[in-house]
């Protein structure tokens, strides 16, 4: 069963694209998809500029609340999902997140430090570890979907252990835990090297989109290495060592 938590919110067509932005840092993925400038831009009336580009702006007044709600509905207990489901959750959530969100954030960074790096000169640092963590938790992912996962499912339909090239699950296993150490350490370096997602007062709103992106990336893979390594892993291993004896 999900949850989900109304947020009340007056909207206003008044207030300048700027302010909610600096408000809600997440409404920068709407403002992007509309193509409004929330940057150099941001200083107009949000109803100025929905109606110069033909928009519905009394919709956006409507459905305001709801885009303002904590992301993606998350399953409750994914330890009670059987885990053929639990895999598809992993992919169609987490990895999916991943592939949409991280082409969005390497673009912002890069943008931020090409015009704040002498400013704020950790910028530079983050664009390289952004640029490695999206290249490490690629390949990870990619290495789930086509090795492990596929010999998960496999062993759901098996009378008895599969002979696979790789021996046992606890070796692709291992290998998995060992990058979820490396993207965790990427992790706490983004967080250190911006006060913990925290933008100078002096920020423009896409530095401040990108911080708060960053933020949501720690959340979001806090929660998917959780499902692998304390549910997902220790019961494909269980199950593997079941059809061994």
């Amino acid at each position: 069963m999900t949850t989900t938590t109304a947020i009340p919110y007056a909207a206003d067509l008044e207030k300048t694209v700027s302010q909610y932005v600096l408000e809600h840092p997440e409404l920068t993925r709407v403002f992007e998809t509309l193509g409004i400038d929330y940057c150099c831009g941001g200083k107009k009336p949000i109803g100025e500029l929905f109606e110069k580009k033909g928009l519905d702006a009394a919709t956006f007044v409507q459905v305001l609340p709801f885009m303002l709600r904590n992301g993606q509905e998350q399953v409750a207990d994914p330890g009670a999902l059987s885990l053929d489901a639990l895999i598809e959750n992993i992919v169609h959530t987490h990895h999916a997140y991943l592939r949409q969100e991280l082409p969005r954030i390497n673009a912002l960074v890069e943008k931020v430090a090409a015009v704040h790096g002498k400013q704020e000169t950790r910028l530079l640092a983050l664009h390289s570890v952004i640029q490695q963590f999206t290249d490490e938790i690629n390949a990870h992912a990619a290495k789930e979907e086509h090795v492990l996962f596929p010999a998960i499912n496999q062993l759901l339909q098996a009378q008895e252990p599969p002979r696979f090239p790789f021996g046992t699950l606890a070796n692709p296993i291992q290998a998995m835990e060992m990058e979820h150490d490396q993207a965790g350490g990427g992790l706490e370096e983004m967080r250190a090297l911006t006060d913990g997602f925290t933008p100078p007062e002096w920020a423009c709103n896409t530095f401040r989109a990108l911080y708060d992106a960053l933020g949501t990336l720690e959340k979001d893979m806090h929660i998917h290495i959780h499902k692998e390594i304390n549910i997902l892993f220790p019961r494909a291993l269980e199950l593997e060592q079941k059809l061994a004896s």
